[in-house]
């Protein structure tokens, strides 16, 4: 997963596209009605299954499992003139994976199997505020995805606190966020590279978010079982932390235990091209990933 994939992709870690102007439902045609419809039919297919699911299900590992071996496909939100809502569950990547799957899991949880309130639900997940303003509207750095979902209710960081031992473990590890990557590559982003003033726009954005100190667990305690990290719970978000300068982080993926009693990502991975639960412990695979420095622990609500 390299750092310019994931820009123009996934390791930009948000790299979507929607807009006032309307909904794409398969990037391919719009014009088509019959592709358009395809992505609902998938949709309220999923909704109707999870919405039989009994009391308890752990909807994030129900819908992330329901993807698997969904073909992994870069730029999935970049296909628009101007920022639309794509929906696209044909074609994921590891950001648009997690909104979806999130969307999903809070469209069953209000009692809808409509695609009309799942589009509604993507909506604020994907924009600042939950408001589609344009491009640099796009929650595109995990950091404000973060932040704009925390403020809406859906989601909760973990941190561990001060009365843990040692203070916040396992969160014993600090980054002070540093957000540039976008405006110091604006080549890479076709809705930035032409237009100052959007590049203006998203330098704020940036700015916003720059600065701010989080807390994640560092790689090194990613090897631990289940019971001594009771602060990760199955179907929480994991977005890996990285030292590449002007991100925060490079990957995102849904948290699970595996039968060998050691975290796992359920993920859309670009190794594997497809939606896969990573047969490796999230330990290992971040060892093979030197600028990976750990995991932040997103809690959808």
């Amino acid at each position: 997963m390299n750092k310019l994939l994931f820009v123009t992709t996934f390791f930009l870690l948000s790299i979507f596209s929607i807009s006032a102007h309307g909904t794409i439902a398969d990037k391919r045609d719009n014009d088509n009605k019959t592709n358009n419809n395809a992505d609902s039919i998938i949709v309220e297919r999923l909704l109707r299954s999870g919405m039989k699911e009994q009391a308890g299900t752990n909807l994030m590992i129900f819908y992330a499992l329901k993807l698997r071996n969904t073909p992994y496909v870069a730029h999935t939100l970049e296909v628009n003139k101007v920022e639309k809502l794509v929906v696209n569950l044909k074609e994921l990547d590891c950001l648009t994976l997690v909104e979806n799957v999130l969307a999903l899991t809070i469209t069953t949880k209000q009692g809808s199997t409509h695609f009309v309130d799942f589009k509604k639900n993507l909506t604020r997940i994907r924009y600042q505020n939950g408001v589609m303003k344009g491009y640099t509207s796009r929650n595109h750095y995990f950091s404000q995805w973060a932040d704009s979902n925390e403020r809406l209710g859906l989601v909760k960081e973990v941190t561990g606190n001060t009365k843990n031992t040692p203070p916040y473990y396992p969160f014993v590890e600090q980054q002070v966020l540093d957000c540039s990557f976008m405006t110091s590559h604006p080549e890479l982003y076709k809705m930035l590279k032409n237009d100052i003033k959007a590049q203006n726009l998203m330098a704020m954005e940036e700015a916003a978010i720059s600065g701010r100190t989080v807390r994640y667990i560092p790689r090194r305690l990613l090897n631990r079982s289940k019971k001594e990290l009771t602060d990760v719970h199955e179907g929480d978000i994991l977005a890996i932390v990285t030292k590449k300068k002007g991100l925060d982080t490079t990957h995102l993926g849904i948290a699970t235990w595996g039968r060998d009693g050691k975290l796992h990502l359920l993920n859309a991975s670009q190794i594997h091209k497809k939606v896969v639960l990573e047969p490796m412990t999230l330990y290992d695979y971040m060892k093979k990933h030197p600028s990976q420095l750990g995991v932040r622990v997103i809690r959808p609500i």
